[in-house]
């Protein structure tokens, strides 16, 4: 069956800018004087919670407050990530998050084939802007001809809408493209949409529930970057995924 299109989500599978939005958050939080500082253990539990408004509400939802405290905080949400997404797009402008291992390749293999590249993320737009232009320069509008995002969309992950939303754009049938996650959220909402997936967890998604994942993997490694056990536990063919196997791969599943 023919693979027309690969589909990427953005954050923790294109690059690994989970601590970076959790900085972002905690000096908006300082910025503002909201008084709140998110661990590590906090952001990640937090991420069970899709989209960063939604993070802060949650978090605004576990809080013993009184009821006009609770709607003044709510209130200020938008404020709230307004301040985030400033400080995220700095550190990323920086150059401060990395692809990671594997994706420039598997771009650059799949785009030679002839295969149609999208994202489909429930990131804002100036974010998913800010990290292509950092890590891939002026030709990432050229990589991804669609770029589906959360703002485009009315329910976020675990529904599947932002995967239909950029199927619908490319002009592909699900069976015909791969989604690439690193969450169970993620995972959910690819396979709901009809897309086999791959899944790459990092810290912040590693204990997830991924039985329902095409292929699962630590990442997609790299000739500089290989994974251990393979070729042999996942992979036949090198110790990092190449689109040829991907395909091959994907079309044995399905037959």
């Amino acid at each position: 069956m023919r693979l027309d299109a690969l589909i990427f989500d953005v954050n923790g599978t294109l690059a690994d800018t989970e601590e970076a939005h959790r900085t972002a958050f905690n000096l908006a939080f300082e910025q503002l004087g909201i008084g709140w500082k998110w661990s590590r253990t906090d952001y990640r539990r937090l991420l069970l919670t899709t989209g960063g408004k939604e993070r802060i509400a949650r978090h605004i939802a576990s809080l013993d407050l009184a009821n006009d405290d609770r709607a003044e905080l709510i209130a200020r949400i938008p404020q709230m990530h307004a301040a985030k997404t400033r400080f995220y797009r700095s550190v990323v402008r920086d150059g401060a998050v990395p692809l990671r291992p594997g994706i420039v390749r598997l771009l650059d293999e799949a785009a030679a084939a002839g295969c149609r590249l999208a994202i489909a993320s429930t990131t804002t737009a100036v974010n998913i802007d800010a990290l292509l232009h950092a890590t891939l320069g002026p030709r990432a509008l050229d990589l991804f001809g669609v770029i589906a995002c959360g703002d485009q969309v009315a329910a976020k992950k675990p529904a599947p809408d932002i995967y239909l939303l950029a199927l619908q754009h490319l002009g592909v049938r699900a069976d015909h493209a791969i989604a690439f996650e690193d969450s169970a959220n993620g995972l959910r909402a690819a396979t709901a949409a009809g897309l086999w997936t791959v899944v790459t967890p990092t810290f912040w998604t590693e204990d997830h529930n991924f039985d329902d994942a095409g292929l699962l993997l630590p990442q997609l490694g790299d000739p500089t970057a290989p994974l251990a056990g393979e070729p042999g536990t996942r992979l036949r063919e090198r110790a990092w995924l190449t689109f040829a196997e991907l395909n091959g791969l994907r079309e044995g599943a399905l037959s």
